[in-house]
């Protein structure tokens, strides 16, 4: 069974767990697929049947308590029977996850035919958390398709996660209304399965159980999609993600087609992932979650052309509001990187100064454009002024003190630089480059066997410039070609 789940074979798993039942090993994956291949055929009595034919003799089966309230009010919304959001009120009232619960019932109520009842719900709960909030905005669109605009806008309102830069992928496939039994227990499998996939350290087996069901169930429902994307992915069976985002039969929303680009990028083929991203980022230019994520795969792909119009397609987002601020600091540093690694240092400049006037008292920003300046010998006391003021503001990053260390380092400030790069390596005893520097500190200072047992502990960490770079400076020492840039 384990196997056909895997393999996305309802048939074989519903055989499989038939006969397990039959047995009496009475498995909670065995009874989730005899529930959805029930509910999948409108067996409603069925589907009852076999979800109530697994007592919980311990009174702690976590997990059956989060599918047992909801799968039954989806089966009676199906069985077309009354009051079918009980299961979930009585869940509810036994304090378990009470937004989410309580939204899943107005969800349940607009799904049978009762809008305002649905609406009424909805407006006495509060939204806590994520996944309440994902809820809302499912029960949002379905109070649109049941002629409660206004309902609608005022739940829609009071999702916060909604608001600016703070999007999350799912918040852009949250828009499709749900209006049958079988739809509304492939949403709520849909979203235990994305909420699994987020734990950290769990199992991947469970996940995917949760995002197979679903799927059976609603395979046009995009949540759905993503969340066995996710799972397939977090189960090591990416070629099948990426055939099920390629497969599709109907025109993807941008959001699933910039996953698919994800994928295609972690596969290897960067063009094409460059191209379908590009499109998506395209397709809805509001959206900042996908802007940022097309630069990521542009910047992976070494493409500054298509890195630089995803920066200006963020920037076109912004306001002049506060909150707007950081995020375009962010991109000005962003997009003046695109230029020194080709070299421009007139085109970078420019950018550097307004993200400096825009964010003065950001130790990011400050470190960046202090270093950068510094390394290629511009403005050498602003520059190590701006390091040193991102030090002061935080001298816990391991960065920010390798740079003021480095720039030490390279104002000739020997004595000064190498008990800031020994501080720097303590804290990020991993990076190369930091090892590099407290190397040559070393060197300099008169250090000559500390400099080649650091070096040779920098080659271990180093890729192929930095490696040859260090092979020369433990053949012959230090030398004003060999320094670290």
């Amino acid at each position: 069974m384990e196997q056909a789940i895997q393999a996305g074979d309802l048939v074989a798993a519903r055989g499989a767990a038939a006969q397990l039942w039959a047995s009496g090993e009475r498995r909670f994956d065995a009874q989730l697929v005899l529930v959805v291949d029930a509910m999948k055929r409108a067996d409603w009595k069925g589907a009852r049947a076999f979800l109530g034919g697994r007592p919980d003799k311990t009174g702690g089966d976590a997990i059956a308590n989060l599918v047992t309230p909801a799968l039954n009010s989806w089966i009676d919304v199906g069985a077309r029977e009354k009051a079918p959001e009980r299961h979930l009120i009585a869940a509810l009232a036994r304090g378990r996850l009470e937004p989410t619960l309580a939204l899943e019932a107005a969800l349940v109520r607009v799904a049978a035919k009762q809008p305002t009842e649905g609406a009424k719900l909805a407006a006495d709960t509060v939204l806590s958390d994520r996944t309440s909030q994902l809820v809302a905005l499912r029960l949002a669109a379905t109070l649109d398709a049941a002629g409660q605009a206004d309902a609608a806008k005022a739940l829609r309102g009071r999702t916060a996660m909604a608001a600016g830069g703070r999007e999350d992928p799912m918040l852009l496939l949250s828009g499709q209304p749900v209006t049958t039994a079988r739809g509304g227990a492939a949403h709520w499998l849909g979203l235990l399965a994305d909420g699994l996939a987020r734990t950290p350290n769990g199992s991947p087996k469970l996940p995917l159980l949760f995002a197979r069901a679903a799927y059976w169930l609603g395979d046009q429902d995009w949540a759905v999609r993503a969340a066995l994307v996710e799972a397939l992915d977090r189960n090591g069976q990416e070629r099948d993600a990426m055939a099920l985002l390629a497969g599709s039969r109907t025109a993807q929303p941008p959001a699933l087609q910039m996953r698919h680009a994800e994928l295609l990028a972690e596969a290897g083929d960067m063009a094409s992932a460059v191209k379908l991203a590009d499109g998506a980022a395209r397709s809805e230019p509001a959206a900042r979650s996908l802007l940022i994520r097309f630069a990521d795969i542009a910047r992976r792909a070494n493409d500054p052309a298509a890195a630089e119009r995803a920066y200006l397609g963020l920037e076109a987002t912004l306001g002049d509001v506060a909150d707007d601020a950081p995020l375009r600091g962010s991109l000005l540093i962003a997009r003046a990187e695109l230029k020194l690694q080709a070299g421009d240092w007139d085109g970078a400049a420019p950018l550097m100064e307004k993200a400096v006037n825009l964010r003065p008292g950001d130790a990011t920003i400050l470190n960046f454009a202090g270093y950068s300046a510094l390394e290629r010998r511009k403005n050498v006391k602003q520059s190590l002024a701006r390091i040193e003021a991102a030090w002061k503001a935080e001298p816990q990053s391991a960065s920010i003190t390798d740079s003021l260390g480095w720039a030490y380092f390279l104002t000739g400030r020997i004595d000064d630089a190498v008990p800031l790069l020994e501080l720097a390596q303590r804290g990020d005893p991993g990076n190369a480059v930091i090892v590099e520097h407290l190397g040559d500190a070393y060197w300099q200072a008169g250090r000559r066997f500390q400099a080649r047992y650091t070096w040779r502990a920098a080659a271990l960490l180093a890729e192929a410039d930095m490696a040859a770079r260090i092979e020369a400076k433990l053949r012959d020492g230090l030398s004003a070609a060999t320094t670290a840039p």
